[in-house]
């Protein structure tokens, strides 16, 4: 399947199924810290960029496994980019509702939340997980480098207006770089902002994984501690989540190779689907798919390697696979 992958085991969400509503990296912003890469289309357009009814498809086929459903907690909805900008997105989470008897979680950048169509179709979702890395033009340009069409003052009262519509549960994530959006001013401009919100938790995230750019760093774990205490202090009716450590710590969490059966190859393809989304460690790889141990992922991989299917990057004291 082309825009179904996993399940995956999801810190947040438990055994959660993803779907994916583009085929290539279209977004309005170009951060510097994105596990999937490049924007190749930097664009505020809503558009059918993959055909509504090829994933309507997809996800009705899908879901006619009654053994393989029971196994999921989530369906995420998520895009390589920001998936609001598909204009087939409300029909998609609505198509969702009706078929699955599942809880709907939606990752977004929260950047298209001025638009009152989008937050209609978005309060379709159990979860919306929206991001807010910055409340200061400077270092919000900075680190999330976006389109000309995007606006902060507009982005930020979209996600307010959000947030008191709706009716399900709220996560604002924030990512903290070392350097470029951790200073205390920029604590402070994302307290105001969620001092006008109603949010259910708040997820504090750093540089984690492989980033678009060398220069997109952690946080140290002295600081992610200091902000994630200051976040507290002032929220303390809210959750305040820490979804990996600084620097210094880890984060919990079409060729065949040849002589592999056809189960190894079905199993190699999932994990060349769970790539192309972000860069994984063979622990992870083995964690959403037991493969009998790392050294096995290793094993399955190592012709990818030889062919450049497949690299590898080293990010802190981690190898990580990426396509």
């Amino acid at each position: 399947m082309d825009h179904i992958f996993g399940p995956v085991n999801s810190r947040r969400l438990g055994r959660s199924l993803g779907i994916d509503l583009f085929s290539e990296k279209i977004c309005n912003l170009n951060c510097i810290y994105c596990e999937v890469g490049a924007t190749r289309q930097l664009t505020c357009d809503r558009a059918e960029y993959v055909p509504t009814e090829k994933i309507l498809h997809e996800i009705d086929n899908y879901f006619q496994d009654a053994d393989r459903v029971r196994k999921i907690d989530f369906v995420t909805v998520t895009a390589s980019g920001e998936p609001t900008l598909h204009s087939g997105f409300g029909r998609i989470l609505s198509h969702l509702k009706k078929k699955i008897g599942k809880k709907i979680a939606v990752l977004t950048n929260g950047t298209t939340l001025m638009d009152t169509q989008v937050r209609r179709e978005l309060s379709l979702a159990d979860v919306v997980i929206p991001s807010l890395d910055s409340a200061l033009e400077k270092s919000f340009r900075k680190i999330d480098r976006p389109a000309g069409c995007v606006h902060l003052d507009e982005v930020i009262e979209g996600l307010v207006a959000f947030s008191h519509e709706y009716q399900g549960q709220l996560w604002l994530e924030i990512l903290f770089a070392g350097g470029i959006n951790d200073a205390d001013a920029d604590i402070r401009a994302l307290q105001e902002v969620i001092n006008r919100m109603r949010v259910d938790r708040i997820q504090l995230n750093t540089v984690a994984r492989p980033p678009l750019e060398s220069f997109a760093r952690p946080v140290t774990e002295d600081r992610f501690q200091k902000i994630a205490a200051v976040m507290r202090k002032h929220n303390p009716d809210v959750a305040v989540d820490m979804l990996a450590g600084g620097a210094g710590t880890g984060d919990d969490t079409h060729a065949s190779p040849t002589g592999q059966t056809g189960d190894q190859q079905d199993l190699v393809a999932e994990i060349l689907q769970m790539l192309k989304r972000r860069p994984c460690t063979a622990a992870d790889i083995n964690t959403v798919f037991p493969c009998g141990g790392p050294e096995k992922v290793e094993q399955y991989l190592s012709p990818l390697l030889r062919s450049g299917r497949v690299r590898t990057r080293v990010h802190g004291d981690r190898v990580y696979y990426s396509l």
